[in-house]
Parts: structure tokens; sequence; C-alpha cells
């Protein structure tokens, strides 16, 4: 329920209010097509790829900080990543409605943010402690994308409407896309030029960049001073579909990330090289891809969502259980990479689904979704740095693995048992 106070001039006021706002209705630009919708999508996706993507990527980071001497004896290396993308997605249900209510100043934060980004990189060059990192290269880059990214995501709902599900399949597809390539790129600047010189050019790269393709983001609709902030409607929680969605995407988000972090540090102990290990995350980025693009057709178009969220989750389970835990060959490792990626990267196209089965308002929905993926990645950082171990062997995940190898597994093999809220979904 929500209340609006109108400025009545006189009993002409209602006719000239209707006439003026269909005024401007006729001049906005279309959603879901036409060169202003297009242009946004394609801006939207070039900052996706440049900084969503970089986070990506840390798998190579974290391979390399463990051969450091002065970071491999600390075990809360896992948690630089993992710090970064958990406050982007705890922090929704809090900068969700602050976008909405500061809709004139949501440019200006898109600013601040891209600035906040290459600056977290540079403290970090910097950085001679695990601690310093987890600062700089975890909170600091988390904090600025989040700033940037939420502004983004209300301007893409207002220009895609009826193909949502697939204009975000498209956004989410720019970060795995950067992430299919850069892994090649970070392992040889790494190698050759350590990390505080690396970081330092990422954050140049990503300041030219990202400032190039800022004027491409423009929202469709006017924006309005600071307006009231909305009374949310929270009914859906009385739902039980609600509390199947959020325990499913809760246990897909605990083991999702584990993967792109062990795989090149897996790849290591196998004796494979650096490059081969980069090789490895990249084809899981490039999967994702695929799958968030194919998952967001799919979304569009299929009735029930738990079908799909079976599909993703259950594959996902099997392939960890299996191909990864059984993984001996780069061969074995690309064919996890490539099931896991499309199947699993997938998952968050299906909250716009979530949202609009349960609600008129989807955007709460979604925001708790993200919130519990953060909580789901945030606790797994160290579960699966306990659950390493230094033993190194021919059994099953190597020894060293297994822990994580199975946690994985039974995390998605969890998440697929939202199929059973199948019948709620008909009540």
């Amino acid at each position: 329920m929500s209340v609006e106070l109108q400025r009545m001039a006189g009993p002409q006021a209602p006719q000239e209010s209707r006439e003026r706002n269909e005024d401007e209705t006729q001049h906005l630009p279309p959603a879901d097509t036409g060169p202003g919708a297009w242009k946004f999508l394609f801006g939207s996706f070039i900052i996706e790829g440049i900084l969503w993507g970089f986070l990506l990527t840390f798998g190579v980071f974290q391979d390399y900080y463990s051969q450091q001497p002065e970071f491999k004896d600390s075990s809360n290396i896992p948690l630089i990543g993992a710090v970064a993308s958990s406050i982007i997605f705890l922090s929704a249900p809090l900068v969700t409605p602050l976008a909405r209510k500061f809709q004139r100043w949501q440019r200006h934060l898109i600013f601040v943010g891209a600035a906040i980004c290459p600056l977290s990189l540079l403290g970090a060059s910097f950085a001679s402690s695990i601690p310093a990192l987890i600062a700089t290269q975890g909170v600091m880059y988390g904090l600025g994308f989040t700033i940037l990214y939420y502004p983004v995501l209300r301007m893409l709902d207002e220009w895609f409407v009826r193909r949502r599900g697939l204009a975000y399949g498209l956004l989410y597809a720019g970060g795995g896309l950067t992430g299919a390539s850069l892994p090649f790129l970070l392992q040889i600047l790494l190698s050759k030029f350590g990390y505080r010189t690396t970081l330092r050019a990422i954050a140049v790269v990503q300041t030219i960049l990202v400032a190039a393709i800022l004027p491409l983001i423009k929202g469709r609709l006017p924006t309005s001073g600071n307006s009231a902030l909305r009374v949310v409607d929270w009914s859906f929680l009385k739902q039980p579909l609600f509390w199947c969605y959020a325990l499913s995407n809760l246990s897909q988000g605990l083991g999702y990330y584990i993967p792109s972090l062990f795989l090149p540090t897996f790849a290591s102990d196998l004796g494979l090289s650096g490059i081969i290990g980069a090789l490895i995350l990249a084809a899981n980025n490039l999967a994702t891809v695929l799958g968030q693009v194919g998952f967001g057709y799919l979304c569009d178009r299929v009735s029930n969502v738990l079908l799909l969220v079976f599909l993703s989750s259950s594959i996902s389970s099997i392939a960890a259980f299996t191909i990864w835990g059984l993984a001996r060959s780069l061969g074995s490792l690309l064919a996890f990479a490539l099931a896991y990626g499309f199947c699993a990267g997938a998952f968050p196209v299906f909250w716009q689904k979530f949202g609009s089965t349960l609600s008129h308002d989807p955007q709460p929905i979604l925001s708790l979704m993200a919130f519990g993926k953060g909580v789901g990645s945030i606790v797994a950082a160290p579960i699966a740095a306990g659950l390493t171990t230094e033993l190194i062997g021919l059994g099953y995940g190597l020894g060293k693995f297994q822990g994580i190898i199975l946690f994985v597994g039974v995390s998605m093999f969890s998440s697929s048992l939202g199929i059973f809220g199948w019948s709620l979904k008909r009540c």
C-alpha cells in the first residue's frame, strides 16, 4: 500500500495531468526494442564484462597468491574474492530501494562506483598482507561495484519488460565472456611482472574502458526528485513457494563459487601449467555465458521455472560428484568446467521468474535472492578453506580436494530439491 499526494489546482487539474502524462508517454523511447534499448544493453554488457568479469578470474589470483612466500601460509586467501562478490549480493536489500528513492542521483552513483573499482585495485597493488588485500581487492572493490551496479539494473528494468529474461541473460554473459579471455592475460602478467604491476595495469584499463562506455548508460524514464520510499508488500513471505525458491537459491550459492576458486589450484596439483589452469577457468566462464543466454531464453518461455532449477542444479551436482571428483587429466577437468559453468552459472537468470511468479513487484524478491546468494558465498569461503588438506594423492579429488568436491555436490543436490515445490506452484 502506498500513499501519493497530488497537487490539485482546480477542476481541470486531473484532466491536465492525464494529458501531460499521455504526452510524456508518447515521447518515451520504446521498451524491449529500438536503438535506445540496445545501446543501453550494449553499454551495460561492457561494464559487466570489465568489472564483474574481473571478479570471475579471481581463481588465477588465488593460485598465484598461494605460491608467494609472503602469502602462502594464510588460509584466508579465498576470502579476498568471496568478500568482494558477497558484498555485492548482501547489499541488495538495502541498495535497491535507495536506488529507487534517489533516482536523480543514479548516474552520479554510477560514476562514483566506476571510480572506486580501479582505485581499489591500485590500493591492492601496494598491499603486502592478506588482510590488506581483503580490504582493498575484496571489500573496497565490492563496494564500488555495488554502488555502480544496482542503478544500472534499475535502468535495465526500464528498458526491458517483455524480453527481460533475455536481457538479463545477455547482461550476465558480459562477465562470462571476459572471464573466458582474461585469465590467460592475467596468468602471463602475473608470471612476468607480479601482482603489483598487474593490478595497476588492470586499474588503468578499467578506467579507460568504463569512462568510454558510460555515455551509453542512461535511463529510459524521466528521473524524479527524491521520492518517498515505497511501502514494500511483504505478503510473498507468507507463501511457501517463496521459501522453496529461497532455500534452493541459498543451497546453490553455498557451492557455486568454489570450483572457480579452486580449479586453477587443482590443475597445478595435477602437474598442469598455470596457463592450463587459466584455460580451465576460461572454459568455465565461457560455458557460463552460454548457459545464461540459453536458460534466459528458456525462462521467458517455460511457465514453471522449478523445472529449469532442477535441470541446472542436478546436472551441476552430478558433474561435481563424478567428473571433478574423478578428474585426472586436462580433458576431464575441461569437461567438468564446461558442464558446471553452463548449468550452475545460469541460476541468477531464474530470479526474475521467481519474482514475477510471487508478486506484482518482483524487486524485493530479487534483492532477497541476491542476499541469499551472498550469504552462501561468504559462508562457503572459510568452509572450503577448512575442507582442503595438504595431502595430495591418487584418491577421490586428489585427496586434498575431496571435502570441497563433496560439499559442492551436496549443495547443488540440495538446490535441485526445489523441484518438490512444483505442487506449490500449481496451487
